[in-house]
């Protein structure tokens, strides 16, 4: 079997903790931020875990666990 291709695209926006959660960053916070909250901003700024219906397709995409 040949070897399998790494998403870099994907690679470059989730990391893998020790224990094999994938964290993200949240979405919502390059621009039109004149618009959001102080609240909101500060919300987006934190990191969040892959949510269980997308976890299939990350680890299909990034099969050696980069």
């Amino acid at each position: 079997m040949s070897k399998l291709k790494t998403k870099k695209a994907l690679a470059k926006r989730i990391k893998i903790t020790a224990k094999g959660k994938l964290i993200r960053s949240k979405a919502g916070r390059r621009h039109l931020l004149s618009g959001k909250s102080k609240k909101r901003k500060r919300a987006l700024r934190k990191k969040t875990v892959v949510t269980v219906s997308d976890k299939k397709m990350v680890k299909r995409a990034l099969p050696y666990g980069t």
